[in-house]
């Protein structure tokens, strides 16, 4: 078994990912990163090693004409060969982009992992695959120091988390803690297998793209391990956000008021009181003020560091009477001794 299948495994193991009897999702756009993930996989479900069911995914982001046809063709291909059922994908990102207000990368994110979750749901698949490296990981914390992130933005990207909150599947990166891109690269020059080469990834008008030909070469000038030294950060202070989101949910089940038919019968957990938020340490009232609407709205999009520390102030002023506008429609109001989340 080669090197980097015997690695993949141990990471494979150490993240606890299922061994047999579970189908598998493995994004693969035909980039160096995602052929070794998928040669490697390969690799260990023809020693024995592993024993599942893969699915091979590819996205058509229709913003190279027929060269994106084309990467779709080959990925197929490659799927094939190696015996694999494939799912093509196809969707309009640059139409979606305009639509909804969100940059290119943003709007193919999320197009992919809907993609994904849709495919996986289908197949009832327990896991997901991207094939995210340890440079990818240094990219992502420098692009957050960059917005002036916190903690959980500076913590990078999870190896393993659900991939949505009502899914039980898991999206996990195998080769997020190990792996460079050069390792990639080399494993597939082993196997004898091309890859494709997308050269909106040389495009700098992307700041992930200025990230990676700019910035990261010469902050390498004064530290030669400075992916590897990004990517040790970025896992110590998920474990600090871990720490502290688990003080803030405790903190935000202490603080939730209990419906009660005296004040407009709204939903469970639309109440919150001031005793406890007020006394805690800022650090952990802000991401329990955070998760609280989380919870409420069912997801975080749009909400910055100015609608938490507004949330803050209504919480801690003297008045009430007062309203908080949020992102999307809803507001927060401060009365009766209480903040309530009106959708």
């Amino acid at each position: 078994m080669s090197q980097f299948a015997q690695s993949l495994l141990s990471e494979w193991k150490r993240l606890d990912l299922p061994m047999n009897d579970a189908t598998v999702v493995v994004a693969v756009s035909g980039g160096a990163d995602s052929v070794a993930l998928l040669l490697a996989l390969d690799e260990l479900l023809n020693s024995k090693r592993l024993e599942l069911e893969f699915l091979i995914a590819h996205l058509n982001h229709r913003l190279r004409g027929k060269a994106s046809v084309a990467d779709a063709l080959w990925v197929t291909s490659l799927a094939r060969q190696l015996g694999h059922s494939v799912a093509i994908g196809s969707v309009d990102v640059k139409r979606r982009a305009a639509k909804t207000g969100d940059n290119l990368e943003q709007a193919a994110r999320r197009a992919r992992y809907e993609f994904l979750a849709k495919k996986a749901g289908a197949r009832r698949a327990k896991v997901v695959l991207t094939a995210h490296t340890m440079d990818d990981q240094a990219e992502t914390v420098l692009l957050n120091l960059l917005r002036g992130s916190g903690a959980s933005g500076l913590g990078g990207v999870d190896p393993v988390r659900p991939l949505s909150s009502e899914s039980e599947t898991l999206l996990a990166r195998p080769l997020l803690s190990w792996a460079r891109r050069r390792d990639t690269e080399s494993f597939c020059q082993l196997r004898g297998v091309d890859f494709l080469n997308d050269e909106m990834n040389l495009d700098e008008k992307f700041a992930r793209v200025r990230v990676r030909r700019q910035l990261l070469p010469l902050m390498q000038t004064f530290n030669p391990k400075l992916v590897e030294g990004l990517a040790r950060t970025a896992e110590l202070l998920r474990e600090d956000s871990m720490a502290l989101d688990q003080g803030a949910s405790r903190l935000l089940e202490l603080s939730i008021e209990a419906d009660s038919g005296s004040i407009d019968r709204q939903k469970t957990g639309t109440l919150l009181r001031f005793d406890l938020l007020s006394l805690a340490p800022p650090a952990l009232r802000r991401r329990a003020l955070r998760l609280w609407i989380g919870r409420c709205r069912g997801d975080l999009k749009r909400l910055e560091r100015v609608h938490i520390f507004a949330l803050e102030r209504l919480l801690l002023g003297d008045r009430g009477g007062r309203v908080i506008e949020l992102p999307g429609g809803a507001r927060v109001a401060r009365k009766l001794g209480l903040l309530q989340y009106i959708a």
